[in-house]
């Protein structure tokens, strides 16, 4: 796995949201322009070896990191490292699709809530993208994983986009009722069907969510 680099957006207008004739979700829309202050982006998402650190730095003991609710819900589901790791006493294990596995290193970590996304990014001195700058930064030709290995976290609560309509119908009971107490996340995963990886797509969950295959790509 290549080292993270740090690549730099300038600040500036950019637009999101999908425009043209294929085919999207209404939450994609309308199409916007959105001002975004310089920021920075890692190059590849966060991998097992990273997380790892944080967990054997004590990050799920330590408050500091995490936000009041993620603090509460550690505490709840006494949550100590992300879903379907085991350790054996002497090294990280990870249950797959294969089974049982030892953890890779250099793969991304999968399978962590919006809490333990935001924890390691704090302890790692970076913090989350919002899906503006994921957007704007998803064309870049040095930048790697935005697509087809695991859904992204952002810190963008879901909701609608300026101009948005809730449609009338089955679309509008699905995300329209929706746009509440949940965070964004941006790219796709292995499982994402065909025609659904794109710059655009806004994926979403509650903050607790780890089924998913979810990752963490850090900002600053």
């Amino acid at each position: 796995m290549a080292g993270l680099e740090w690549l730099n957006f300038p600040a500036g207008i950019v637009e999101i949201g999908h425009a043209g004739d294929g085919f999207c979700f209404d939450n994609e829309t309308p199409r916007h322009r959105q001002f975004l202050e310089a920021f920075s982006l890692g190059s590849r998402l966060v991998t097992n070896l990273e997380f790892a650190a944080f967990v054997e730095d004590g990050g799920y003991k330590k408050p500091e990191y995490w936000l009041s609710e993620g603090w509460d819900w550690v505490q709840t589901h006494n949550t100590k490292h992300p879903l379907y790791w085991q350790h054996d006493g002497a090294t990280w294990h990870n249950f797959t699709l294969r089974g049982l596995q030892a953890l890779q290193p250099d793969r991304p970590v999968l399978h962590v809530s919006y809490f333990e996304a935001a924890a390691y990014a704090a302890w790692a001195s970076a913090r989350l993208p919002t899906e503006a700058e994921w957007e704007c930064a998803s064309s870049h030709p040095s930048i790697d994983q935005m697509f087809g290995t695991a859904w992204q976290w952002t810190s963008s609560a879901y909701a609608p986009y300026p101009g948005f309509a809730t449609a009338a119908g089955a679309v509008g009971e699905y995300n329209g009722k929706f746009m509440v107490n949940q965070y964004v996340l941006r790219g796709s995963s292995a499982a994402t069907p065909a025609g659904h990886s794109r710059a655009t797509y806004r994926n979403f969950f509650p903050a607790g969510t780890r089924w998913q295959f979810t990752s963490i790509r850090l900002a600053r």
